[in-house]
């Protein structure tokens, strides 16, 4: 929905609530005028209801106003006098026109000063779980959001069952684009598989885009930073679809709203304005070889032979992950292995194996095309190893555009800024018009991982538009280890420690132990003085 569209929605939404309620104000003893003003009406509810004036914040947030309309609804008919269960179930099922039976047919007297707590210990504990819902659910959208790895494309600063927690203040929180969805859900019910979410699948061909039911246009509250090169970012999967989040062609079937998209973590190693060119499996950027931050640990494939008469262990994948800190696995013979993934300082290490003869890396050559990569175009030679130079537009940044860098930049204009583009003959069309330039409404960045030859980043979707960023890791609470047994399942050393780009790791969960255990004691004895008193 448009913006307009949505200021139309309201105006409806104002409408029926005023027709719905204005007797109801009266008997409250307030204007009946005052149910039909936006804003002031819910300000003058809440009085109405013996309810703080902040619940507004409540009633505007998306999603979260989606658990606290059944409460208000309930609220109002306790407001004069109908506490029975059969009232609450009538106000919720009817979605709130219950207010116009008892706005029209009934004659109630408003209860003043009415207790805010429930009478029953049913009605307390629903109470209480509504409140958790909605204080969670805040947290959750508007500043910190719990995340778990689930890969090794950023191994070495990000492990495998890393447990984050990523701040959504660092870059702005973003507004929930789908409007009417489950809290605390992503995209899909637990259990059930079933969308979590409101959401038309009627696809539109002459824009590229899809008519959501009630979304939200972009918009995201102004956040304490800008998105620095080389940092570790969250963010939704562009290419992620209700189909295979692993179709990266450019003109693929498009399913999923933004927000509800596969997040994924990768460390963005080119930001807008950037020129951006993998050689060799290392990133350059602008013409100068890109300098990672100290906790980062480039991995590579390596290859080698082995010394004949020489043989590996048994056990020699258990040390290669743990003596040799090898990331990925191993296959081997009697005379040759590959190591999926290592860093340069562990295969320095390797060679010094007994067995080991020779070790050199995998790189696949210039020229040698890899069909699966972005932009998926014949004319683009890439691969892994040999990536670009590719340029990351930036917002207000005109780019010239022809038929030969069509492919890199048609997803962009069409899907991500919502224009019809296609080329005919030599001319390129962009909204019906000829065209040989445009300029970009947003930022794009450039996400991979670290581990270069392991990891699906933008080498195979392209470009994370701005409207894609969910926030930055800042803080691992818990780390687990599946191959680890008994109390060294929990990495000891990653509990309770940041996310920074340099300095060494240290654990704060000494710390916030000992003030959990003040805090805790401080209660006790803040009770005990009150029953003595």
């Amino acid at each position: 929905m448009t913006l307009m569209q949505w200021f139309n929605f309201i105006l409806i939404i104002q409408v029926i609530h005023g027709l719905g309620t204005w007797k109801l104000y009266q008997k409250a003893g307030r204007k009946a005028w005052e149910a039909f003003i936006p804003v002031y009406n819910a300000l003058i509810l809440f009085k109405i209801l013996n309810r703080p004036w902040y619940w507004i914040f409540f009633i505007i947030l998306p999603v979260i106003n989606c658990v606290m309309f059944p409460v208000i609804w309930v609220e109002t008919a306790r407001s004069f006098g109908k506490n029975s269960t059969k009232d609450t179930i009538l106000a919720v099922v009817s979605l709130g026109f219950y207010n116009y039976y008892l706005n029209y047919f009934l004659d109630l007297k408003h209860v003043k000063n009415r207790d805010r707590e429930p009478k029953s210990s049913g009605g307390q504990f629903v109470n209480s779980i509504l409140y958790a819902i909605v204080v969670a659910s805040a947290v959750h959208i508007y500043f910190i959001q719990p995340f778990i790895i689930p890969s090794s494309s950023l191994e070495k600063s990000l492990l495998v069952g890393d447990f984050l927690l990523v701040s959504k203040m660092h870059y702005g929180p973003r507004v929930p684009m789908t409007t009417v969805s489950l809290p605390m859900v992503h995209d899909s019910i637990p259990l059930t598989g079933n969308k979590s979410y409101l959401f038309s699948d009627k696809f539109e061909e002459k824009n590229t885009s899809w008519k959501n039911k009630l979304q939200l246009p972009y918009l995201r509250i102004p956040g304490w930073e800008k998105i620095k090169r080389n940092e570790i970012v969250v963010f939704n999967q562009p290419a992620d679809t209700l189909l295979d989040m692993n179709d990266f062609t450019p003109n693929r079937n498009y399913y999923k709203p933004i927000d509800k998209k596969t997040n994924l973590v990768k460390r963005c190693v080119g930001i807008a304005g950037d020129t951006l060119e993998v050689i060799d499996g290392y990133v350059y950027i602008n013409g100068k070889k890109n300098k990672l931050p100290g906790r980062a640990r480039l991995q590579f494939s390596y290859q080698g032979t082995i010394k004949p008469g020489k043989t590996f262990s048994r056990n020699i994948y258990n040390r290669l992950s743990t003596y040799y800190d090898i990331t990925d696995g191993i296959r081997f013979n009697n005379t040759y292995f590959e190591l999926s993934a290592a860093t340069e300082e562990s295969i320095e290490l390797f060679k010094k194996h007994p067995s080991v003869a020779s070790v050199e890396r995998r790189i696949m050559p210039k020229g040698q095309a890899d069909r699966s990569l972005f932009p998926q175009d014949p004319a683009f030679n890439w691969n892994n190893d040999q990536f670009g130079p590719i340029y990351i537009p930036k917002k207000g940044a005109t780019v010239e555009i022809s038929t030969s860098n069509l492919p890199i930049y048609k997803r962009l204009i069409a899907e991500y800024e919502g224009n019809s583009v296609y080329a005919k003959g030599n001319l390129m069309y962009i909204n019906g018009k000829v065209a040989t330039s445009y300029t970009f409404k947003q930022n794009y960045y450039w996400m991979m991982g670290d581990n270069r030859n392991s990891s699906a980043d933008a080498r195979r979707w392209g470009f994370v538009p701005e409207n894609h960023v969910v926030g930055k890791p800042v803080f691992i609470w818990m780390s687990w280890n599946t191959h680890g047994k008994g109390l060294n399942k929990i990495r000891w050393d990653r509990v309770f420690t940041t996310v920074h780009a340099d300095g060494p790791r240290r654990s704060y969960l000494i710390p916030f132990v000992v003030l959990l255990l003040l805090n805790y004691g401080y209660r006790k004895w803040r009770k005990h003085k009150k029953e003595a008193a």
